[in-house]
């Protein structure tokens, strides 16, 4: 029974190494990132052995020896500095030096101060890890003291066993980061081209931005310059416009100019203990608003301007020389979700920072060359003189050259326009020659009337009124007149001063009727101007009249009505433009044998149709008025042509568009003297 159990013992035991072997070779195989691999690897050798404890021993670039990972080693070979550690330390480097596996028994070593040993109780298994057949560390495990010799020989067979399987995945990730290393190199060689591809600041700043982040692979990257004192963002990493006046724009304009002032570089980690107090608001307010974990702001200096083939002035400008370099803007890098170590974010960070310091100043120092964006403009043009396209470029300014040649050659009609209405020759307005209320409308739109046909009644309160009273007082006045004369008839019964007296009062009355009369006279032909006449035989034009006057007040000198004669010659009333008058003026001078222009016009209601007329001299106004719609304008009464009016439905009012020609011009003064007008007007003025 007990010879069973222990068989069963051992095979479980082999089964549990199995698995363990399998599950390290398994792991060596993948993808593993050194972090997660050597504590994983380590633990199940320690398991694997039934160790007590281990370590992973590496060599760095320079040659220096680091402790990768650990389980259980002695503390006192993790101190530096004491003679243990130290003593330890020899004997790593001896058997890695020496490339192959070994056991170092307990408290082993020569006993010198500068000697090598083993001064823990454990046995040392020790084996070298290689990669490409180079030794790259050491496996390092602490067993027991006391295990028997051959399953110390055991151990040192397994261990060798493991170091080869650890020394595959080793080639595999020294060539993956050698992958990653030149796959950086290559964004970063990119990144230095594009950066450096254009001169335009705002297109170089886009470029650092989006391009930066990729490299960096932060969440996002933003690219401020300095104008007039103070820091404005100009790109952000994904977005191809800034709102400016947004919170988190203004945020952050705010943070960096503060960054700036302060002249040095801002490492914000989510704590804000160490930062300036003028600093702290400033971030504090920004990453309520970005929710950013980490923040960088590194200012943007003016590169120094090295001698060619001088390749240690960089090596050996001091920080103070580096200092006073100036400022032209800022490089914020962001990480919103991303986790990136300090370390690797300085190293990639800096990267972009040297190439973002560069490119801005070379984009601002060709930004600030005077007229540079006539230059520009002028070099992509060039571009119609360079091979195939010089001789379509020749082609296509000969054919401008002609075509600018022919507008001062061809001479084309010169016309003046203006707008106008169309009305009979014959046409009178009816006006209120007194202040009334309109009392009666006699007539109506369109009415025939004839000349002296009563039209409105007007009627005056106060007028009435002032005609009872004179009425009243001359009746008055007659009966006074008559008792006088009965009085005088009766001259042999009064004394002679009372015949006197009543031969007096006869003479006062008779001037007071007289003079009442006269007033009765002239306030009767006043009445009389209460009823308005039409002036004319003809037609009523206004529109609705009854309704527009009924019972309106109106004051002496107010238009009523207007009266057209549909019957006489008809005419078009042009209104032209005062700052065309010259060019009329000299349009007659020039027609003097005539003595009238030719014009065409059309009607509003029927603009398909042209008609003709002419215009005389005599139909020329002496002066220019103010149209309430047209402005400063000169009136001409044009006659349209008889064959005309037989075609034209003559609504009088009706809105024409005339032309006056005014002889013939060159097609560039025709098409273009209104531009050069306004030019000698409002610039060379």
């Amino acid at each position: 029974m007990s010879s069973s159990a222990t068989d069963e013992n051992v095979e479980q035991t082999k089964r549990r190494i199995r698995t363990l072997v399998s599950e390290i070779t398994e792991l060596s195989k993948s993808e593993t990132k050194a972090a997660d691999y050597y504590p994983a690897i380590l633990q199940r050798i320690i398991s694997a052995l039934a160790a007590e404890g281990g370590a992973v021993w590496l060599v760095d670039p320079d040659g220096a020896m680091r402790l990768a990972h650990q389980i259980q080693l002695d503390p006192v070979l993790m101190q530096s500095g004491t003679p243990e550690s130290m003593q330890h330390g020899r004997l790593i480097g001896r058997l890695m030096a020496q490339g192959r596996a070994e056991l170092v028994p307990p408290y082993s070593g020569s006993g010198e101060a500068d000697g090598e040993g083993n001064p823990t109780a454990h046995l040392l298994v020790t084996a070298p890890l290689a990669s490409n057949k180079q030794t790259v560390g050491l496996l390092e495990i602490l067993q027991r003291a006391n295990s028997p010799a051959e399953a110390q020989r055991g151990y040192l067979r397994f261990l060798e066993h493991m170091t080869k399987v650890i020394g595959e995945w080793l080639q595999s990730n020294t060539l993956q980061q050698v992958s990653t290393r030149q796959e950086m190199w290559q964004q970063a060689d990119q990144f230095a081209r594009l950066v450096h591809d254009n001169l335009d600041i705002r297109d170089t700043a886009y470029t650092i931005a989006n391009e930066g982040r990729r490299l960096i692979e932060c969440d996002r990257v933003s690219v401020a310059q300095i104008k007039g004192g103070k820091t404005k963002v100009i790109a952000i990493s994904g977005q191809d416009s800034i709102e400016s006046r947004s919170n988190i724009v203004q945020a952050l304009n705010t943070l960096a100019t503060k960054v700036v002032r302060s002249g040095e570089p801002l490492w914000y980690d989510g704590s804000t203990e160490d930062l300036p107090p003028q600093l702290e608001e400033a971030v504090e307010d920004y990453v309520d608003l970005s929710h950013g974990r980490t923040i960088t702001i590194l200012p943007i200096r003016q590169p120094e301007r090295t001698i060619e083939g001088d390749v240690l002035a960089a090596r050996n400008e001091s920080n103070e020389t580096r200092q006073r370099r100036k400022i032209i803007g800022a490089l914020i890098v962001e990480q919103i979700e991303t986790q990136l170590t300090r370390s690797t974010l300085e190293g990639r960070v800096d990267l972009v920072y040297e190439h973002a310091c560069r490119a801005m100043s070379n984009s601002l120092a060709h930004s600030n060359i005077m007229f540079m964006p006539v230059w520009r403009f002028l070099d992509r043009c060039l571009w119609m003189f360079r091979g195939s396209a010089l001789p379509k470029t020749l082609a296509i300014l000969g054919a401008i050259s002609a075509a600018i040649l022919a507008l001062f050659i061809v001479n084309i009609d010169f016309t003046l326009k203006g707008n106008g209405q169309l009305k009979p020759s014959i046409e009178e307005n009816v006006y209120a020659h007194a202040n009334g209320n309109i009392e009666a409308i006699l007539v109506r739109h369109a009415s025939v009337v004839t000349a002296g046909q009563e039209l409105v009644l007007m009627k005056d309160d106060d007028l009435s009124r002032e005609i009872k009273g004179v009425e009243d007082q001359k009746n008055l006045q007659v009966k006074k007149l008559e008792n006088l004369a009965s009085q005088s008839n009766q001259s042999g019964s009064v004394s002679r001063e009372e015949q006197f007296r009543i031969e007096r009062e006869l003479e006062e009355t008779k001037e007071t009727i007289k003079a009442l009369t006269t007033q009765l006279s002239l306030l009767r032909v006043k009445e009389q101007k209460m009823v308005r006449t039409s002036p004319i035989d003809g037609i009523v034009m206004d529109w609705d009249v009854e309704r527009v006057l009924n019972r309106r007040p109106v004051v002496m000198g107010q238009r009523l009505m207007t009266i057209a004669n549909k019957n006489a010659e008809w005419e078009l009333e042009v209104l032209l433009p005062e700052k065309k008058v010259r060019y009329l003026e000299q349009a007659f001078a020039n027609e003097k044998e005539k003595g009238y222009l030719p014009i065409t016009f059309i009607l509003m209601t029927e603009s398909s149709t042209e008609y003709n007329g002419k215009l005389d001299l005599n139909g020329v106004a002496g002066r220019v008025e103010l149209d309430p719609e047209e402005g400063p304008v000169l009136k001409l009464r044009c006659i349209p042509e008889p064959d005309a009016l037989k075609d034209i439905k003559k609504n009088p009012g009706a809105r024409v568009i005339a032309r006056v020609k005014a002889g013939r011009a060159s097609a560039a003064f025709v098409w273009f003297h209104e531009i050069v007008e306004w030019v000698r007007a409002y610039v060379w003025f």
